[in-house]
């Protein structure tokens, strides 16, 4: 999984705008193939949240490479202050047979001492 996340001070004015902007961008993506999701929120010190996730890296390298990518560009770029801007890369996800490894381990452990 690769997950992009933009995150952006802005006045509570800017803040409304850029929700505006990003929710409007948001629909065609979430109908993308490979889009693990998409989503928007701002925070009550008028800080704005943007995310993306994707499957793999070339769902997120053709999501880079789309016409679609140039409208958030703008979007970033008409913040009043220079955005975060972080691609995440997620190697691995494990669920509960995590848990059961890592208790099952410190079990062994301890019937071992």
């Amino acid at each position: 999984m690769v997950r992009l996340t933009v995150a952006l001070k802005a006045s509570a004015r800017e803040s409304s705008h850029l929700l505006e902007a990003f929710r409007y961008l948001i629909l065609p993506i979430r109908l993308e193939p490979g889009c693990g999701g998409c989503s928007t929120w701002a925070e009550p010190d008028g800080s704005v949240h943007y995310t993306e996730e994707w499957r793999t890296e070339e769902d997120m390298r053709r999501r880079v490479l789309s016409d679609r990518f140039v409208q958030l560009l703008a979007v970033l770029e008409s913040a009043a202050e220079q955005p975060l801007v972080q691609f995440d890369f997620v190697t691995r996800t494990r669920g509960l047979d995590y848990v059961t490894e890592a208790r099952q381990a410190v079990n062994r452990k301890a019937e071992d001492q």
